[in-house]
Parts: C-alpha cells; structure tokens; sequence
C-alpha cells in the first residue's frame, strides 16, 4: 500500500515536470488524425466518439480510441483497448506497448475525455506526442491546451464548442 502511494507520487512529479518543459508550437495544421483517451468510469457510450469524427469531416479510420480503468475483473466486459494501473510504472513509464505506440502517435488532436482528476489518467495526457491537446477536465489547466467546460454527458455541447473552436483557430 505504501509502495503504491510513492508511485503515485512519482507520477505526479513526472506530470509536473512534462506540464513545465512542455512547448506548445502554433502551427495552422488542419486536423486529420484524432486520439481520444477517455474513462469507463465515468462515459459508457464510446460511438459517441464516431459521430464526433463525422462532424468534423474525419474519417471514422482516422481516429483512435483508448479506454482508461483503475481496476479490470476477470470477467468484466469493456471497451478494448482498456489500460489498467498496471500497465503504468513509475516515473510517467509505460509498460505496455500498445499504449506506447498510442501516445507516440502525433495525433492532430487528442480528446481527454474525462472528469475526474485521476493522476493516472492525467499522466497519459501529459505523455502524449499530440499537437494540440483538448480536454474537460478543469483542475489541472497545464495538461491541455484548450478546455471545455461541459458536463461529461453533455457530448452534443462539447461537440459543438469544439467545432466552433477548431474554425476559429483554424484547424477544420
């Protein structure tokens, strides 16, 4: 039990050192490839994310869904691919490598699609490779470069403010 507090300690550290060092580069790159990061604590209804890429005219091959759970039972049925605590180590590490590959796509876009400040969830935002991160996840303004402030449920709000953001930076 002691062991997981210092790795978590050690992440919070990592996530605050990424969100110092990190460089934001403007760049007027419309948005082709989309990585969303969401909970399956918090949003069950994943095709959701599918009808987000066809209102920004993405196609539906151009975007990539992973899933974050604390905790995954034997026989638990979730959205794949799902990521647990142990696929994370100390220090921002990642030990899958799956969820390598996924964080260091540069994506156009990445949607951190969560509430909850989960040092986990957070952790893999931070990792990402992303051009422009967006998110809606309040607490912690370092880890993304735009947030909207909406209710989790609220996907057709959230949609719409990042449709109209997006034009006005120029990126659809």
């Amino acid at each position: 039990m002691i062991l997981k507090g210092f790795k978590e300690k050690s992440n919070k550290n990592y996530i605050d050192s990424q969100s110092k060092n990190r460089v934001v580069s403007p760049s007027n790159t419309k948005v082709n490839r989309i990585g969303v990061l969401f909970n399956t604590e918090e949003l069950i209804n994943v095709p959701i994310f599918n009808g987000l890429a066809e209102g920004l005219n993405i196609k539906k091959e151009n975007i990539e869904i992973i899933a974050f759970k604390s905790q995954i039972k034997k026989d638990e049925d979730v959205f794949s691919p799902a990521y647990t605590l142990k696929h994370l180590g100390w220090k921002g590490t990642i030990k899958e490598p799956t969820l390598k590959k996924f964080l260091n796509t540069e994506f156009d876009l990445l949607i951190s699609y969560y509430k909850n400040d989960i040092t986990p969830l957070k952790l893999l935002t931070v990792a990402s490779k992303s051009k422009f991160k967006v998110g809606v996840l309040e607490t912690d303004e370092r880890i993304n470069d735009l947030i909207i402030k909406t209710e989790i449920d609220d996907f057709k709000t959230f949609t719409s403010e990042l449709k109209k953001y997006l034009n006005i930076l120029n990126k659809i």
